[in-house]
């Protein structure tokens, strides 16, 4: 993907460092469960997953442990370039957005994405690294703990540049449709939660169809973002996992419903394809 290296966001909230109480150990699952009916979107079947590989790695140490470690640790030029990167990618949707918005009369509020590492405090409550990235519609923040694209590569089998853009596209996609009032506050059925989640699937899609009219994408970015899209299908985690696929417990879509909505949007390239 083509981007502005020099690019510094207004709108990143870098806490990297400041802290959120959680330690190397990794967060129990008492304080998972509560955020399910908080947070409820992208993340949380993630986060289960994550919250596998690290927890117990926690407590009886090994290669995982060294592996969060040296992720959350990146605080040097690559991290550095990292954090400009994801903030590039949320300045261009953002952009798109209000255009969008302006197209239909209407006035764009943007977001602002919070980096941190380990545990972070928002107002849909306290959450550490295992929920993955979020998007709190209470305060209208996006929260990421860069480490997870170190997960998304070697675990989730998504590398790329595009891949992670796909990433902040989704959780910008959920604050656009917090700003048409299309998105819950928590509970709802998992059908609801698939179709919320599908259609912010949609809307970073529709994100690549303006990226790719501006030059941006080069060759085998659209791949990539179908790949990661593909990659965090509740199926696709519960093979990996669990070794079999319970669709009656799924909350965000399967692999192909989520490439197949990402797919919508980039061929659509507006809000109406994607329902708003």
């Amino acid at each position: 993907m083509r981007w502005d290296r020099s690019h510094q966001s207004p709108d990143v909230d870098d806490r990297r460092g400041a802290g959120g109480g959680f330690g190397g150990g990794g967060a129990g699952l008492g304080l998972l469960l509560p955020l399910l009916g908080r947070f409820g979107w992208k993340g949380i079947l993630i986060g289960l997953v994550i919250l596998g590989i690290f927890h117990f790695a926690g407590d009886c140490g090994g290669p995982a442990t060294e592996q969060r470690g040296a992720a959350s640790r990146g605080s040097g030029a690559g991290a550095d370039e990292l954090s400009r990167f994801v903030g590039y990618v949320l300045d261009d949707n953002q952009a798109h957005w209000a255009r969008e918005f302006e197209r239909e009369g209407k006035q764009y509020k943007r977001a602002r994405l919070v980096i941190f590492e380990d545990g972070v405090d928002s107002s849909c409550g306290t959450a550490s690294s295992a929920v993955g990235p979020f998007y709190c519609p209470l305060d209208q923040q996006v929260y990421i703990d860069l480490s997870f694209y170190r997960l998304l590569q070697s675990r989730f089998g998504a590398p790329g540049d595009f891949a992670q853009a796909y990433v902040i596209a989704h959780e910008v996609g959920h604050h656009v449709q917090n700003l048409h009032d299309k998105l819950g506050r928590g509970g709802g059925s998992g059908r609801e939660s698939i179709a919320t989640e599908l259609q912010a699937d949609c809307l970073a899609g529709a994100w690549a169809h303006d990226a790719e009219k501006r030059k941006l994408l080069e060759a085998g970015d659209l791949d990539e973002g179908m790949t990661a899209a593909a990659a965090v299908g509740d199926d696709a985690i519960q093979r990996q996992t669990e070794g079999q696929v319970r669709p009656e417990t799924w909350t965000h879509g399967s692999s192909e419903q989520r490439k197949r909505a990402f797919r919508k949007g980039y061929e659509g390239g507006t809000l109406e394809a994607c329902g708003l």
